[in-house]
């Protein structure tokens, strides 16, 4: 017969042993879900989304990086939308005299650097004597980034988006390959068709390349035909711009990812969106009529002028990757 002074050490002994293996679990349940999150990349979750659209989901391009913050086409403008949290980066190219890629938008230095003149006239050593200049024209300290310099920032961080660089496609490529970028990278190149694009014979061209058609046409039917071409290839996005928000293409935008292809449209500018633009979104307090109205028609990718406004009002509509909708909520 079990006494009672043994029940109660059986009882607490067995509560001790209840409590053990509740706290542990706890604790592994909470490191397990900590190296989730420490193992889910950002990065790798934007690149699956630019494979797969998803309606629930609205990435950010950043139009010439931080460009505010930072001088544009900068690595600190790279570095701050890297800490931002912004999606996709947007850069341009041009080349030296030398044959050397570098980051500049530009066809001369004037406005964006201490320099003067065209940048293929001057050689890489003498592009890094200039310094890149402020949103206010007033020079910094900051230099011109190659573009192997912005990819070894970038690698494994954030998506780079080529603008102005289709003459030097092959060329580009190569340092993509070379660097194991290819995945990371989004290529903008002038709408045309496939055929049209495997006519070139570019090197390096191949499906993994996701492309950018700027100048996809606004009227419906030219642009059924074009969308049709790339039924196949599907890495590949959609990059219209309109002036006005009365043409019948706008009504049909939404087939863009209705077909599991990628919408870009530009909130820059008004004469890019039908007056539905970032100015609208902030300085008239408007960000429901401006970038509301584009998600309501269909896009996918926003490039924007106002990054850290535009990821804010995105988060509070919870239109953003899970990764960080996660951290938001824990």
């Amino acid at each position: 017969m079990v006494k009672i002074n043994d029940k109660k050490h059986l009882f607490f002994g067995r509560f001790h042993l209840f409590m053990f293996i509740v706290f542990h679990s706890l604790v592994y349940s909470s490191c397990t879900t900590s190296k989730t999150l420490l193992q889910t990349s950002p990065m790798n979750e934007v690149i699956k989304i630019l494979k797969y659209p998803d309606e629930k989901v609205i990435l950010i391009s950043a139009h010439r990086g931080d460009w505010r913050n930072a001088p544009e086409n900068s690595l600190q403008g790279l570095k701050n939308c890297i800490k931002m949290g912004v999606d996709i980066v947007e850069c341009d190219l041009k080349l030296t005299k030398d044959k050397h890629l570098i980051i500049l938008h530009d066809n001369t230095l004037d406005r964006t650097t201490s320099g003067k003149g065209k940048p293929e006239d001057y050689t890489l050593a003498e592009i890094k004597q200039l310094r890149l200049k402020d949103g206010a024209g007033h020079t910094t300290i900051h230099l011109i980034p190659t573009l192997d310099e912005f990819l070894a920032e970038a690698k494994n961080k954030v998506v780079i988006c080529i603008d102005k660089g289709f003459p030097y496609f092959e060329q580009a490529m190569a340092a993509f390959i070379k660097m194991d970028m290819v995945h990371q990278i989004i290529y903008n190149i002038p709408a045309m068709t496939t055929d049209s694009l495997l006519a070139r014979n570019l090197q390096g061209m191949n499906d993994n390349v996701m492309l950018n058609l700027l100048g996809f046409p606004n009227d419906t039917l030219k642009a059924q035909n074009l969308l049709k071409s790339y039924s196949d290839r599907k890495n590949v996005i959609m990059h219209p711009t309109f002036a006005v928000d009365t043409i019948p293409f706008v009504k049909w935008m939404k087939a863009v990812k209705a077909s599991g292809i990628h919408l870009w449209l530009n909130a820059l500018w008004p004469e890019h969106n039908g007056v539905h633009d970032d100015n609208r979104a902030v300085e008239q307090d408007q960000p429901d009529e401006s970038w509301g109205w584009l998600i309501r028609h269909g896009v996918t990718i926003i490039q924007t002028d106002r990054p850290f406004e535009l990821l804010k009002y995105l988060r509070k509509k919870g239109l953003r990757p899970s990764h960080e909708l996660k951290v938001k909520t824990s």
